[in-house]
């Protein structure tokens, strides 16, 4: 077993692709499962990372590949079924199911470091959407699992450079229109930079003290979803009136959106908004991460043509909150 080398699934995607890069130039060799290797060539050039391409619900499969490693980062999630089903298999499979295979896959190698990335207000019991219920639900096959220590992390929504959140909402933003219609306007989030979400997995990997904890992570500011989307167009130097939708109304715009190709927006995207995603108790400052300021960096990241006077207010407003 290699002492340096940690084994991650679902590190293609946005937080993984930081989280690989920061590993690999911190030394770690990383074994990096994925379907399909020829689509990320990228990741090719860190001369650290290995891509093996597999089938990561193949139980042998997995075994063959956590036997190798000291640690286990899983970051598999998806925020969507794909168009037309609304059923919660899809979550079910990409959170529950894998996640328990690949904690036997640890525990029949003898892998007892697992780091888990959830979301914020996962809830097992009663998380109002496939997609809250099935992450709390993976937490809890990683916390009662046998010889294993597990670290479990909670991010509110993460953006950066390259997210798919800000950029999304910028690139509606863009298109001229004076009104922009929002569903869930007053949902609360708590935006947390990727570098901060990267350096509190980095950090905690060989970190006993973090073994069997849980932390929520989000940044020092707290928004209305409304309130999110006003800064990203102030950010961009455009004007536009974001109206609030009510609920009945977006409702069935969410189902609608249930059947479109690449679901824009969803039913169980709803109602996982009908929970306000702030910390309880930020895990970054438990981890001595000085959490990134969103009000500061979203207007970098767009452009810097947020006004100081604006930016300000937003300081002002979000200390309060």
């Amino acid at each position: 077993m290699s002492d340096r080398t940690i084994c991650v699934l679902g590190g293609t995607g946005f937080v993984g692709g930081h989280l690989v890069t920061r590993l690999a130039n911190a030394g770690w060799r990383v074994r990096l499962l994925t379907r399909s290797a020829a689509r990320h060539r990228a990741l090719k050039v860190l001369p650290t990372v290995t891509i093996v391409q597999g089938d990561v619900y193949n139980p042998e499969f997995l075994r063959r590949q956590v036997a190798e490693c000291t640690a286990v980062i899983n970051l598999v999630g998806i925020l969507n079924e794909s168009a037309g089903h609304r059923d919660g298999k899809g979550f079910e499979r990409a959170h529950v199911e894998l996640t328990g295979k690949l904690i036997a896959a640890c525990q029949e190698s003898g892998v007892r470091r697992v780091l888990q990335m959830s979301s914020l207000k996962a809830n097992a019991a009663d998380g109002p959407s496939h997609y809250l219920r099935t992450k709390g639900e993976a937490e809890a096959i990683v916390n009662r699992a046998r010889d294993i220590d597990g670290t479990i992390f909670q991010p509110s929504v993460v953006f950066g450079a390259d997210d798919s959140f800000i950029n999304v909402f910028a690139a509606l933003l863009r298109v001229p229109s004076p009104l922009f219609l929002l569903p869930r306007a007053n949902a609360r989030l708590q935006p947390v930079y990727i570098g901060d979400v990267v350096t509190a997995f980095a950090q905690a990997i060989d970190n006993p003290a973090t073994f069997g904890k849980t932390y929520q992570l989000g940044g020092p500011e707290v928004y209305s979803l409304r309130e999110l989307i006003e800064l990203i167009a102030s950010s961009l130097g455009v004007r536009r009136k974001v109206i609030g939708m009510p609920d009945a109304l977006a409702r069935l715009q969410a189902f609608i959106m249930d059947f479109v190709p690449g679901k824009p927006f969803s039913t169980d995207n709803y109602l996982s908004l009908t929970v306000n995603s702030i910390c309880d108790s930020n895990g970054l400052e438990r981890l001595g991460i000085q959490p990134t300021s969103s009000a500061r960096l979203i207007p970098q990241l767009l452009g810097g043509r947020l006004g100081r006077g604006r930016l300000d207010n937003y300081r002002r407003r979000n200390q309060s909150a």
